[in-house]
């Protein structure tokens, strides 16, 4: 394996390659093979962004057969038929069958992009400065999402003062006992609180970076009427928890809510192409044309690919298989937790987007490295990095599931 052109001339900041040293060349649902032969299975899928697993053939024969047709790729704003097909089929297959009626905006193509353009509009349409964030909350790498982050070290970046941020307890924050919803509620309503009413309250329904840390649904739903009784924006970050990872296309489901906007990116595209969108409330879309921009807003590649993962979606056998894939995960997590309470604290998340908080970052460490070496990837979240993130893609076979949970046992025991 010759790596010494990636640490020759890539920059410092390079993470994933550090914490797996091998050269990958090519991938296949849920492995990943090095240039050596080696296979991996795949725990990390790309941070959530490859939900549906590495070139799924479902998602990846339009895309091919649209490359080799001289069809358009980059289209700013413009109206195309593979953008179309794409609001159709979105419409249809997802919005639709949940009772939902948004908007679409195409913002650009990442999360953070998702995430700057929905603070925005809900400053745009509030006339409010304000916005209420979380903490440990993870939102992007762009100023107004670094803003809105709970890491420190993530706030830091950019060299520039946000402000405008009331930062207030996540749900379950410190040992649990703070009722943050009900906190949120009195400061608002409270005229000496010092603490004004927020343009918007934007979080994550799991906080994957934060530590897989799980709101419940009558915390959401609690957070959604102190919204709507204060005039301010429901914005849900459904980046990595979204597009299927929790067993729902949406992460907000099983609360049965409705935020005002929705962001969606990562697996959105189901094929690790770059697309965004951000679903806004029909009444919040006050944006004036060519009001927020963006170059590569129009990735028809992407489009054709995301058109064909939500047609999944209409599949009955295929939401049964996520269900029970999700079920059995979660089962195999508990064993895990009751085999080494030496080691791991507790499970988190929901799903297939699950974590072990282990009692030490070094158990972390040494239970990554061990099931590298055995052919498994998987990565850390949390403030300390002290959480194992399980990240299979949710098209895993039940054999693939059963040999990536023993390498991980195996890793944890050892």
């Amino acid at each position: 394996m010759n790596a010494d052109v990636f640490s020759l001339h890539e920059s410092n900041v390079r993470r994933y390659g550090r914490s797996f040293p091998t050269v990958f060349t090519r991938a296949l649902g849920a492995t990943i093979w090095d240039e050596a032969g080696k296979p991996y299975l795949d725990f990390l899928v790309g941070s959530g962004a490859l939900n549906y697993g590495h070139n799924n053939p479902n998602i990846l024969a339009p895309a091919i057969d649209y490359l080799t047709g001289g069809n358009i790729l980059l289209s700013l704003d413009m109206h195309t038929a593979a953008k179309r097909e794409f609001i159709e089929v979105f419409v249809d297959t997802i919005l639709k069958p949940r009772g939902l009626s948004y908007k679409m905006q195409f913002p650009g193509p990442t999360g953070t992009s998702a995430n700057e353009a929905a603070l925005a509009l809900a400053r745009k349409y509030t006339g409010r400065s304000s916005v209420m964030a979380f903490t440990n909350a993870f939102h992007g790498m762009s100023l107004g999402s670094l803003a809105v982050s709970g890491s420190a070290s993530t706030r830091e970046l950019g060299g520039v003062a946000r402000h405008d941020v009331i930062r207030v307890p996540y749900d379950g924050y410190g040992n649990g006992a703070f009722d943050s919803a009900s906190y949120i509620d009195y400061v608002i309503s409270d005229p000496g609180s010092g603490i004004e009413r927020p343009a918007a309250i934007i979080l994550e329904t799991i906080q994957a970076e934060g530590g897989m840390n799980t709101a419940s649904a009558l915390w959401l739903k609690e957070i959604q009427r102190i919204c709507r009784n204060h005039g301010a924006v429901f914005i849900v970050d459904d980046i990595q928890a979204g597009a299927g990872r929790t067993g729902d296309f949406f992460s907000f489901e099983f609360a049965e809510i409705e935020p005002d906007i929705v962001c969606l990116s990562k697996s959105l595209s189901g094929s690790g192409n770059p697309l965004s969108i951000v679903l806004i409330r029909p009444d919040i879309d006050v944006w004036k044309p060519g009001e927020h921009s963006g170059t590569f807003r129009g990735n028809n590649l992407a489009f054709v690919t995301a058109g064909a993962m939500c047609k999944m979606w209409s599949d009955s056998k295929f939401t049964a298989d996520i269900e029970r894939t999700a079920v059995k995960l979660q089962s195999r997590l508990d064993d895990l937790v009751a085999k080494f309470p030496d080691c791991i604290e507790e499970k988190r998340g929901r799903g297939l987007m699950a974590g072990l908080k282990c009692r030490s970052h070094a158990i972390v460490n040494r239970a990554h490295d061990i099931a590298f070496a055995n052919g498994l990837l998987i990565e850390s979240s949390g403030p300390n990095r002290d959480v194992i993130k399980v990240l299979p893609p949710i098209t895993i076979t039940d054999d693939e599931l059963d040999r990536g949970i023993t390498i991980l046992k195996q890793a944890i025991q050892e």
